[in-house]
């Protein structure tokens, strides 16, 4: 059992969300079949093709976006005079409620990768009511631990990766949290200070989060590579928005408020993720959850992954609401 066949979509717009900010969607498979919502990683990264393939095309209605600044939404991160400060999670989280009533939909199953299961959870915990059931991989929860480990505490694995990423900083930044000096740097109105510096984050992403080429190769495009930079900064160097309990974990600390909602959490074994254990506690404190581990997989749990996440999607189609 493979992904589905590629699909294209039957409905797509841009949705005006406030604040200067059109967001683009895209609705696929079956306009009668239980609603599916995609949640891309990054931040950033925008909606792929290949996200809609996790579903059956005749039992679901998989609805895709690019969030704020990302992909074909408008304006786009790279922009320098994009207003960041209208992107943070709770802007997101309104985005999707405002998606969710223009398409006329009740309830719907939250898919979401890597950043994207961070925002899918916190969804899930402030608005119970319409998350039937969710489905995440490359598991995180947008702590503030785990961006020390992303941005620090791998330097002690990837040394001369990480001597380079922190040259790129002034002296007087190199301590402390880089991802909110690299954000300084990316809003520099030196387009050249810019672009080095997301030339720089997205290098040492390259060397530290394995990924497949698909997702190396966006990083040679400099509008992609630049909005990415500046808006996974953006994030990580704001506790995520999450609030400043984040210290400790907010979404983590939360995860009883998921009771009552089915998940199912596909995760590598070699993630860098699981060096703090975050999904293991995570499905622990979540009893409605099954975790699935993917051996000698990385963030992107590769084919054995993938197979999971349709069983995952295949199995909660025939689920009654």
């Amino acid at each position: 059992m493979g992904l589905y066949p590629e699909i294209e979509p039957y409905e797509h717009g841009m949705l005006d969300v406030g604040d200067g900010n059109s967001v683009y969607w895209e609705t696929c498979g079956n306009p009668s079949g239980k609603p599916a919502l995609v949640l891309h990683g990054g931040p950033g990264s925008g909606a792929r093709p290949g996200h809609r393939r996790y579903f059956d095309p005749d039992a679901y209605r998989v609805v895709l976006l690019d969030q704020r600044g990302a992909g074909r939404s408008l304006p786009h991160a790279s922009a320098h005079d994009t207003d960041m400060g209208v992107n943070t999670t709770a802007h997101l989280m309104a985005d999707l409620e405002r998606l969710r009533a223009h398409l006329g939909i009740e309830r719907w199953l939250v898919w979401g990768v890597s950043w994207g299961s961070v925002l899918g959870l916190r969804y899930a915990q402030t608005h119970p009511g319409v998350v039937s059931e969710l489905v995440l991989t490359g598991v995180a929860t947008g702590s503030n631990a785990e961006v020390a480990l992303l941005t620090r505490g791998l330097g002690k694995i990837f040394p001369e990766a990480f001597e380079r990423f922190l040259a790129v900083l002034p002296p007087d930044e190199r301590e402390g949290n880089p991802a909110a000096a690299y954000s300084r740097l990316l809003e520099s109105p030196d387009p050249a200070v810019r672009e080095r510096a997301a030339r720089a984050w997205t290098d040492w992403e390259t060397a530290a989060i394995p990924a497949p080429p698909r997702s190396v190769a966006r990083y040679e495009d400099p509008r992609f590579r630049l909005g990415f930079a500046r808006t996974v900064t953006h994030y990580w160097g704001n506790d995520h928005f999450l609030g400043r309990g984040n210290e400790k974990g907010v979404v983590l600390a939360d995860a009883h408020l998921l009771k009552g909602i089915p998940g199912t959490l596909v995760q590598g074994s070699l993630d860098f993720g699981n060096l703090l254990g975050t999904v293991w506690r995570l499905h622990h404190a979540w009893p409605d959850s099954e975790l699935v581990i993917v051996d000698e997989a990385g963030h992107d749990a590769g084919a054995v992954g993938d197979e999971a996440l349709v069983a995952a999607t295949d199995a909660y189609a025939r689920r009654e609401p």
